[in-house]
């Protein structure tokens, strides 16, 4: 790698940092929101609508996915192909049944009658726990792209770690995000 890719990468990585320092900003303020809306006026309340069950499920698919995501890079930085090949693959299960049960929790919720309009509460919750979800929607398609230019190999390789880094990034801060959000939204309510 010349030093004018070097310089590159560093400029990109700044450019993602700072966008998921903005990232930050934004779930921050959503989390702000939520706490000032919850626990709501009228029903339903926290503790009626959530479930442990759906919460532990959930959350050992998505972070478990950091723990794949790091065999990936541990691939990368021995250029293990087939490590980096089951990290990613392992990541985009995990990640894929992570989205499923929280599409099935909303539809779950509004099926109970626990629609976006049920009160402040539900509407505050779903703009938080559904832009996360979005995230994960997000970079769910960022893995596939990873994969399928890996299993490719049409770029160079030092090109290709830059962007897989640039993504572990990304997902480690969806998974930081869930946990202030078991944190924040969902264990003051079932413990």
């Amino acid at each position: 790698m010349n030093n004018n890719q070097k310089a590159l990468f560093k400029d990109k990585r700044l450019g993602f940092f700072i966008y998921l320092f903005v990232e930050s900003v934004m779930f921050a303020t959503l989390f702000a929101t939520y706490l000032i809306f919850t626990p709501p006026s009228s029903d339903p309340m926290p503790s009626k609508v959530f479930s442990m069950k759906s919460l532990i499920m959930s959350s050992v698919f998505l972070l478990s996915s950091s723990g794949t995501l790091l065999f990936a890079e541990k691939g990368l930085d021995k250029r293990k192909k087939i490590n980096i090949m089951i990290g990613l693959e392992m990541t985009l299960l995990l990640g894929l049944i992570f989205l499923g049960l929280e599409i099935h929790e909303f539809y779950k919720y509004v099926k109970e009658g626990y629609g976006i309009s049920a009160n402040v509460f539900m509407s505050s919750f779903y703009v938080l726990v559904g832009l996360h979800a979005a995230h994960v929607t997000f970079g769910i398609g960022w893995m596939i792209l990873l994969l399928t230019q890996f299993k490719r190999m049409k770029i160079p390789y030092a090109l290709y770690i830059e962007k897989q880094r640039i993504f572990q990034y990304y997902w480690h801060f969806v998974d930081v995000v869930w946990v202030f959000i078991i944190i924040i939204v969902y264990l003051p309510y079932l413990i």
